[in-house]
């Protein structure tokens, strides 16, 4: 194999090179081959490389690997940025980014599955549900109890409202509580129930 060039200045010279992934031909150059230190690319583009890869009738380097996730890899090479189109999967991109060992494209596209099944990843799968709850002044300490199970406090309004409970008066409160809701199994890796808590709370709010 031929080693990379380099100019006066030690840097790579850009020397074109075929690779014959998967039956497919791309071209590109060994310096842009070469960006990663400990890749299976700039391995392939040494003297004195142990991986044996053959090359086909017109030169190219043999690469047993799918070409259209292949595409991504080189893009990565090329400019730095993880560009992967809407009909592949990161998944995909990953095992490929791993098997010829491209660091900061590994990381990257870890990042991207990371931020997709994050809780918080697609906020057009959320639900934010709102309740408006009507309680007693002598409920607000019970109402307190049950804010557990992703509810929490919006506001809680004074309706003035008086009733004569033995010989004391008491007012009546409107509060208002929200609860993020994923409706989408694959948001959360499940569907969120109501439990024991959050059902107190509706039934206080099916008083109304």
């Amino acid at each position: 194999m031929d080693t990379p060039s380099e100019n006066g200045n030690g840097r790579l010279t850009n020397e074109w090179v075929k690779l014959n992934v998967g039956g497919q031909i791309f071209q590109t150059t060994k310096t842009t081959l070469c960006k990663d230190p400990k890749s299976f690319f700039y391995r392939l583009c040494q003297d004195s490389s142990e991986l044996g890869s053959e090359k086909d009738e017109d030169g190219a380097f043999l690469i047993d690997r799918e070409p259209k996730y292949f595409v991504p890899v080189l893009m990565f090479l090329r400019c730095g940025k993880l560009i992967i189109d809407r009909d592949l999967c990161e998944e995909g991109v990953l095992e490929e980014a791993e098997f010829y060992n491209i660091e900061e494209l590994i990381k990257l596209t870890k990042e991207k599955i990371s931020r997709r099944e994050g809780p918080f990843s697609s906020l057009k799968d959320v639900k934010h549900v709102y309740r408006v709850l009507q309680c007693h002044e002598d409920e607000l300490t019970q109402m307190v109890s049950t804010m557990s199970d992703g509810w929490k406090f919006e506001q809680l309004i004074n309706i003035g409202s008086q009733y004569q409970y033995g010989n004391d008066d008491h007012a009546e409160f409107l509060c208002v509580v929200s609860r993020d809701v994923y409706p989408n199994p694959n948001a959360t890796g499940k569907v969120v129930e109501p439990t024991d808590r959050a059902k107190v709370l509706q039934q206080i709010g099916s008083r109304m």
